[in-house]
């Protein structure tokens, strides 16, 4: 084996991703785990979000070899598939928490309701002052519900289901790598309050976030999480429709 060898596998084996659906699997993970071993070597620094991270490796490498966004989202489809059953999956710990979210049901609840409209409301209040438009404004309503719910209420209520998308990936970055270190500053220690927030606010990544801390933290995540897209996808469309009328 001669010394080039190594480097010409490699671009032989980039030839044959680059021209199949695989490349957009192979990218996703390649910079997911990017993103990790950065985060690791800051050690855990807020700022630096694995999520965040790996969008930004995926940018770059999609800027440099000029594939087209459609093209790599014949491979990266797949990953998108599985927020879906993602997010059904976060029922799994949270059965192992039921006697303490009976234990908590009101007050959970009262804090789901007290974020869904706090967060709706402050984005659409910022969005109006700022002279956004009405498509724009919809779009945001449900930024702070998981990604594939979110989209769907925004198809149904006149947003752009993209935009929403790109609105609730920034939300969930945004909201896991400052809510945790705020929440340590105000002096909020409480496993369950931890997760609940962090999936209420930051929706899947701040449930991510949030099982790094701890399984209880996490489980209380992914009630938060899938509460406020139940909720959400009925609330929304009716309180849009009064609006309207």
């Amino acid at each position: 084996m001669t010394p080039d060898t190594p480097p010409r596998d490699l671009f032989q084996l980039w030839v044959y991703l680059s021209s199949t659906p695989l490349f957009g699997l192979a990218a996703t993970l390649i910079a997911y785990v990017i993103g990790l071993r950065l985060q690791r070597a800051a050690r855990g620094h807020p700022l630096a979000n694995p999520v965040l991270l790996a969008i930004s490796v995926l940018a770059i490498v999609l800027q440099l070899t000029g594939i087209a966004y459609p093209r790599y989202f014949e491979g990266a489809q797949f990953v998108h598939f599985l927020l879906g059953p993602a997010t059904v999956a976060f029922a799994v710990p949270l059965v192992t928490q039921l006697p303490t979210l009976v234990r908590l049901r009101w007050p959970l609840l009262v804090a789901l309701a007290a974020g869904g409209i706090a967060s709706g409301a402050t984005a659409v209040l910022v969005a109006w002052l700022l002279g956004a438009s009405d498509v724009t404004i919809l779009s945001l309503v449900p930024k702070s519900i998981t990604a594939p719910i979110a989209m769907g209420i925004s198809e149904q209520i006149g947003g752009v289901p993209t935009l929403t998308a790109v609105f609730c990936i920034f939300t969930g970055i945004l909201g896991a790598s400052l809510s945790g270190a705020l929440l340590t500053r105000l002096g909020i220690h409480d496993r369950v309050v931890r997760g609940f927030a962090l999936g209420n606010a930051a929706h899947g990544i701040g449930a991510a976030q949030a099982f790094q801390e701890d399984t209880e933290a996490g489980a209380f995540a992914g009630l938060a999480l899938a509460l406020h897209g139940l909720i959400g996808a009925v609330a929304i469309p009716a309180t849009v429709l009064l609006f309207r009328r």
